[in-house]
């Protein structure tokens, strides 16, 4: 999937203070933060070994834009400019930048000191290179390239001054630069074929990629020269860490059982039945926060039947009992998300968290209303002869527990009168069909520090696949005239209160159009050892940054 697509006090590293009480995951051993920072000076040396579950598959994360790729850009990327914890913009490559007027130039004073580590020179001609390659169909940019629709050129000044050239205006542009999927490569490796570069791509971070052993692990080394970090980290100069290895574990409690047998310092997608006793276990402590964007849900394809009657959608996402089942195969560690945008996410409302809350007398309603009132002798309802079924086409990498969290929504939407048929085959074959549209219910999520994550997701202007490798990022072929106007009207101001009151418009036309049964927030969920000090998350996806860690040796 991609970046669309699978709290203890940690979370005030991550949000803002007036967030926390919102943000913060219920975890009962928020106090073990205490192994992360002691009066113990930092170390530097050693090697870190961090498991995850997803491989990535490619380095490159302008090519697709999957989450397994931004955390591993993280390491080894920096970006034009960078975002605090309260959503504030800073420099990073770029010194500085001024806005024209009318919104559609932003000049970037950039910095003169900085080397990638094929020993190219960061310039202006780097900035034009990355920003033509996120934007040319042929590298098959689903997110970076969906980001910068707007884009239309680079002017370059001098060697450290670009002016980026926007088609219409857009106020979230510095948002999305921002982020590790815009992350900033050497142009002289971008030159390089697509394939080889998702290989081994270059960056100007604190580590340099030194190989990637498909199936197993990719290697990082200290880059010796580095003293560029961003505003948010702890310290400059080079990393702490000589190397990084970056383990691909895909079973649960393998990864697990890895970091309690001390064999990897580090875990990401700690396993829901492991956070308690991860929580027990002294020799451990837990980084834990929600990503912003659009949380993990089935989007309804109303491009055709059953979904293309609303009162059919509404009574699906009624149907579908998601409190209870997030609690029996969450273990109650994951909360519910119940509106299009995560709480993490700037302009997030809570009103629409409850707007088709779990209500199968009313899903009874809705079906006899929209003629889906006779049942077969399965008790499955028809209409005109045709049973009420949903496809769900289910990839080969979904995790074991969303897949059970949809067998529990396949029963609970059969006491209604639904034949949910879950369809399991090979992320390819999945790809293909949402290509072509054919699935019902498509699962997937999207990761982004922006509100215009609504617009993306739900907006005419990307119901097409053009140069994003087949993919439309609106999944549920939604269109409104209305809803468009109002997303691209707070792209045309900065205005905090317009903006907010723009998107809690948009907000409200995707709730009542039931295009979506949300389910949990994306969380970035770390299990470490009380050896490792200081892995923290970066603020504008809240993914793992290794650049301050440093361990006990």
């Amino acid at each position: 999937m991609l970046a669309r697509n699978t709290a203890t006090h940690t979370c005030k590293a991550v949000f803002s203070s007036a967030l926390l009480a919102a943000l913060c995951l219920p975890l009962a051993a928020c106090h073990k933060n205490k192994h992360a920072r002691n009066a113990t000076s930092p170390i530097s040396g050693g090697t870190l070994i961090y498991a995850t579950d997803r491989e990535p598959v490619c380095l490159d994360p302008h090519v697709q834009g999957d989450m397994p790729q931004v955390f591993v850009a993280q390491q080894y990327l920096d970006s034009l400019v960078s975002m605090d914890k309260a959503g504030s913009i800073h420099p990073w490559l770029a010194s500085s930048w001024d806005i024209s007027p009318d919104g559609l130039a932003y000049t970037f004073h950039l910095r003169s000191d900085v080397t990638f580590t094929d020993g190219t020179p960061f310039t202006a001609e780097a900035v034009k290179a990355n920003l033509d390659h996120m934007a040319n169909p042929a590298t098959q940019s689903s997110t970076a390239g969906g980001y910068i629709r707007q884009y239309h050129s680079t002017e370059i000044v001098d060697a450290h001054t670009a002016i980026i050239h926007l088609s219409r205006p857009y106020a979230a542009f510095l948002e999305v630069l921002a982020q590790g999927f815009l992350g900033i490569e050497s142009p002289k490796a971008l030159a390089r074929p697509r394939d080889l570069n998702c290989q081994a791509p270059v960056g100007s971070g604190p580590f340099r990629i030194v190989r990637w052993d498909r199936q197993n692990r990719i290697l990082f080394e200290r880059n010796p020269a580095y003293h560029w970090a961003p505003s948010y980290a702890l310290h400059n100069g080079p990393a702490y860490l000589n190397r990084i290895e970056w383990r691909f574990i895909p079973e649960p409690s393998a990864r697990f059982a890895a970091l309690q047998a001390a064999e990897v310092d580090a875990i990401d997608t700690l396993p829901p039945e492991a956070q308690t006793p991860a929580q027990h276990n002294a020799d451990l402590w837990l980084l834990m926060a929600d990503r912003p964007g659009n949380p993990t849900n089935g989007t309804l394809n109303t491009r055709r039947a059953p979904f293309n009657d609303a009162r059919v959608r509404e009574a699906f996402l009624r149907s579908a009992d998601i409190e209870g089942a997030l609690g029996s195969v969450f273990f109650h560690h994951y909360r519910r998300a119940g509106g299009p945008l995560t709480p993490t996410t700037p302009f997030y409302s809570p009103d629409f968290e409850h707007a088709a809350d779990y209500n199968p007398q009313r899903a009874n309603i809705l079906l006899d209303q929209a003629g889906w009132s006779a049942k077969d002798a399965d008790g499955i309802r028809t209409k005109e002869g045709r049973r009420l079924t949903v496809h769900i086409p289910l990839r080969s990498s979904l995790s074991n527990s969303e897949r059970t969290l949809w067998e529990q929504v396949q029963a609970t939407a059969r006491e209604t009168g639904f034949d949910v048929l879950l369809e399991n085959a090979d992320d390819t074959s999945v790809n293909a069909r949402e290509g072509q549209w054919d699935y019902d219910v498509r699962i997937g999520y999207w990761n982004t520090n922006t509100a215009d994550v609504l617009r993306i997701v739900f907006s005419s202007e990307f119901l097409d696949a053009a140069g994003i490798s087949g993919h439309h990022q609106n999944e549920s072929g939604f269109s409104n005239s209305y809803f468009d106007r109002i997303v691209n009207e707070a792209l045309l101001t900065t205005d905090t209160e317009q903006r907010r009151n723009l998107y809690y418009q948009a907000q409200k036309i995707a709730s009542a159009a039931f295009l979506q049964i949300t389910t949990f927030p994306q969380t970035t969920r770390l299990a470490i050892s009380k050896r490792v000090h200081d892995i923290r998350l970066e603020p504008a996806l809240n993914v793992t940054t290794l650049y301050d860690a440093w361990v006990e040796q």
